[in-house]
C-alpha cells in the first residue's frame, strides 16, 4: 500500500515509499564520482531523485518503467524539492496498484464501458452491428481499450484514456447525427468508435506509456485498418463499399497529410469524425493543462508549446472569484 504521494512531500521529510521510475541516467561529478539521476512519478506528480553513494550498484537493481521502494530524505535544491536517496528495492508487479502511480480517467471504467455498449446497441445496420459485436466480443481488445491511454501526453493520457476519448467522441457523434440527418448515422458512429482502435497496439504500457515497435514503425492509423480488416473478414457478406467508407474514416481522421492522415476526409462522415475527434482531443488537453498549471499568481497558464499560446483559465478556474 502506497503511503506517501509526491504532492504531499515537504523539505525535510523522511521518505520510505514506492514510486514509478520514469527516467534514469548515470552521470559523473566534477571529481569523476558516479551518481544516479532518477525521475520518479505517481498519480499526483513527478519528483527528481539523486543517488550519491553506491550509484553503480544501485543502478543494477531496477529498470526504467519499474516500481521501486526507496529510502530518502526530501531536500530543497534551487527552490525545488528533490529526493536524496540512500536505498532502492524493486517491487514486483503483483504488489502494484497502477492507479497509485499513473493518473486515471475521471470516469469509472465499468460505467464508461457500459455507456459505450449502449451506443453500440443503438447501431441498427445489421453489418455494422455485427462488426462492432465482433470487436467487443474480443476480450483482448476490450481489456486494452479499457486500459491504454489515448495519447502519450497531449490528451486523455491516463489509464483508461482511450475508452474515455472513444466514449466522448461517440456521444458527440450521436448528437451530431441528429443535427445532420443526411449523414449515415450508423456509419458515422461506427467510424467514431473505431477511429483510434489501432492505439491498442500503438502504445506499450509497462509502467511508463511508450510507443511499441509496431507503433513507431506503422502508427495507429495503419494498425487500425489492419485490425478492422481482420474483423471485417469475420462478418459474412459485409458490403465492400461500406467497408471502403469505414476504412476511409480511419485513414483520414487526422484531417491533413502533414498530421499523419494518408488521405484527407472526402466523405461527410469522415469529415465529421475528424472534426469531433479533433475537438474532443483539444478540449481535453486544454482542460487538463489548466487544471495542472500553477496559477496562484496569474489567470494565465504557462506557455503551451503545442497550442503555441498562453491559455486564459476563465470559467475553468479552480479558484473562487
Amino acid at each position: 500500500m502506497k503511503n506517501v504521494f509526491i504532492n504531499q512531500i515537504k523539505a525535510g521529510d523522511k521518505i520510505n515509499c514506492s514510486f514509478l521510475v520514469e527516467e534514469k541516467s548515470l552521470a559523473f561529478s566534477q571529481k569523476g564520482m558516479p551518481y544516479l539521476n532518477i525521475q520518479l512519478k505517481d498519480k499526483t506528480g513527478k519528483v527528481s531523485g539523486r543517488v550519491w553513494d553506491n550509484a553503480l550498484e544501485m543502478t543494477e537493481r531496477f529498470r526504467k518503467g519499474e516500481i521501486i521502494r526507496i529510502l530518502a530524505r526530501a531536500v530543497t535544491f534551487r527552490e525545488v524539492i528533490q529526493l536524496s536517496i540512500t536505498e532502492i528495492h524493486a517491487i514486483g508487479d503483483h504488489e502494484v496498484d497502477w492507479a497509485d502511480y499513473l493518473p486515471a480517467a475521471k470516469g469509472n471504467i465499468t460505467e464508461m464501458y457500459g455507456e459505450l455498449m449502449s451506443i453500440v446497441d443503438g447501431v441498427t445496420s445489421p453489418h455494422l452491428s455485427a462488426l462492432l459485436k465482433a470487436f467487443f466480443a474480443d476480450e483482448k481488445i476490450v481489456s486494452l481499450l479499457c486500459r491504454i491511454p489515448a495519447a502519450k501526453g497531449f490528451h486523455h493520457s491516463t489509464i483508461g484514456g482511450l475508452l474515455e476519448h472513444t466514449l466522448s467522441v461517440a456521444k458527440l457523434l450521436v448528437i451530431t447525427a441528429e443535427h445532420y440527418p443526411r449523414t449515415n448515422r450508423d456509419l458515422l458512429i461506427t467510424g467514431g468508435i473505431l477511429h483510434d482502435i489501432g492505439k491498442i497496439r500503438e502504445f506499450s504500457f509497462q509502467g511508463n506509456v511508450d510507443y511499441s515497435d509496431e507503433g513507431r514503425l506503422l502508427g495507429h492509423i495503419a494498425i487500425g485498418v489492419e485490425i478492422l480488416n481482420e474483423k471485417l473478414a469475420s462478418v459474412a457478406d459485409f458490403p465492400p463499399r461500406l467497408a471502403m467508407e469505414l476504412r476511409h474514416i480511419i485513414i483520414s481522421h487526422h484531417g491533413e497529410l502533414e498530421f499523419g492522415s494518408p488521405r484527407r476526409p472526402k466523405t461527410l462522415e469522415a469529415m465529421i469524425v475528424h472534426q469531433i475527434d479533433d475537438l474532443d482531443a483539444k478540449a481535453n488537453a486544454i482542460q487538463e493543462y489548466i487544471d495542472h498549471s500553477d496559477m496562484s499568481e496569474s489567470d494565465w497558464t504557462p506557455y503551451h508549446r503545442l497550442f503555441d499560446r498562453y491559455l486564459f483559465r476563465g470559467s475553468l478556474s479552480k479558484r473562487e472569484p
